[in-house]
């Protein structure tokens, strides 16, 4: 069965945030599954996620879409196309195109990984695709209410075979990598205040290494902020809006608190063996929202639940539903709704070696044989009754 890709591939390296393993681990895992991907040559797709000018998006649009249709064209008239897969945004579907693609007989599927964080109801973009890839447990009501069909299914995770393993030396502390957050470094402050040494990895953890979270915004005069202050109180509501208003007298925490566990940011090997290698790996499911209280968060379960135990971490994560769907809690990985629990398991598994090198190879285990892409792939092949 040949696979049409679309996973936000890039011809060059583009401001914005992490995308590039994207395309490696479906590719890696569409191969693994015994199928064959294509793709349409000369395309980026990322480079719609640094645009923010409706007239920008457009002109891609254009330009992206007539570049796709005219590839898959001709390779469904040369060999055939059996399935088009998608990671877009919203921002990034032309709806007349993928119609114009289900309309030569190939069904079309859209992964989205950020419906809890950025929506509160499906994006109407998504409405023309077939099936819908969904691996966040809290969006399945989002697409059950827009009457939509969905597979829910892992997110795609492909690690290379010699990394298959689960006996780990220790070379490392417990470890979080993740960029900064008022979340995170709220979690985290608590954790470390209580004498807890943590080891801590990404971007804008200290003062030299701030980065901004906005890539590519353009700058906007007073009207423009006064526009969007409308826009936003219309979309999200009242409450939401003045949450958002009253963060911006919140104090934030120093980065003296963090000095003693920072490190520098890891590169592709180094990212993979500080989550192997650590005495524990940490998972964080929060994420800031002024739609909830800053003191009680939303959460979801994140890519790193699924890569760290695939990688043989000893993982400890922020508890979120659908957890208990991925693993058996307590015994493959162990979880925490607080700081103080937190604190807690980091401290049982500390002391107990034995249950880490059992966590490491039971939560593997799962991971591989029940979380991989070729079955995710399988799932969706059976929901739309294709074959290879």
């Amino acid at each position: 069965m040949r696979i049409f890709l679309s996973c936000q591939q890039a011809r060059k390296k583009h401001n914005i945030p992490a995308y590039s393993f994207w395309e490696t681990y479906l590719k890696k895992g569409i191969e693994e599954a015994g199928y064959e991907w294509v793709e349409a040559p000369d395309v980026d797709w990322a480079e719609a996620l640094s645009y923010y000018h409706p007239d920008d998006l457009h002109k891609w649009r254009q330009r992206t879409w007539n570049c796709v249709l005219s590839s898959i064209k001709q390779q469904h008239q040369n060999q055939g196309i059996d399935l088009f897969l998608g990671y877009l945004f919203p921002k990034q579907i032309e709806i007349g195109a993928v119609e114009e693609i289900r309309s030569l007989g190939i069904p079309c599927v859209n992964f989205f990984c950020d419906n809890v964080r950025e929506y509160i109801k499906v994006p109407k973009e998504f409405y023309c695709f077939d099936l819908h890839w969904v691996p966040e447990f809290k969006a399945l009501k989002m697409y059950q209410q827009a009457q939509l069909n969905y597979i829910y299914a892992p997110m795609p995770v492909w690690i290379s075979k010699e990394l298959r393993t689960c006996e780990h030396r220790e070379n490392y502390g417990v470890s979080f990598i993740g960029s900064r957050d008022i979340q995170r470094a709220a979690l985290l402050a608590q954790v470390i205040n209580s004498g807890i040494a943590l080891e801590i990895r990404g971007a804008a953890w200290s003062s030299d290494s701030h980065i901004s979270q906005n890539f590519n915004l353009p700058s906007q005069n007073i009207w423009q902020t006064a526009v969007n202050q409308l826009k936003y109180l219309k979309t999200e509501g009242i409450i939401p809006w003045l949450r958002k208003i009253q963060a911006k007298s919140q104090p934030t925490i120093p980065d003296e608190v963090f000095a003693d566990c920072v490190k520098k940011q890891p590169n592709g090997q180094e990212y993979t063996a500080i989550i192997q290698q650590s005495t524990i790996s940490l998972g964080i499911n929060r994420y800031p929202s002024y739609r909830y209280p800053f003191s009680y968060p939303n959460t979801y379960s994140r890519m790193r639940d699924i890569e760290a135990p695939m990688m043989g971490a000893c993982y400890l994560t922020e508890w979120t539903e659908g957890l208990d769907d991925l693993y058996e809690l307590g015994e493959e990985i162990e979880t925490f709704s607080n700081a103080e629990e937190m604190i807690e398991k980091i401290r049982m598994l500390q002391a107990d070696p034995k249950k880490r090198k059992k966590m490491r190879c039971q939560a593997q285990k799962r991971a591989l044989t029940e979380h991989s892409v070729a079955n995710s792939i399988n799932k969706i092949c059976i929901t739309l009754g294709l074959h290879k």
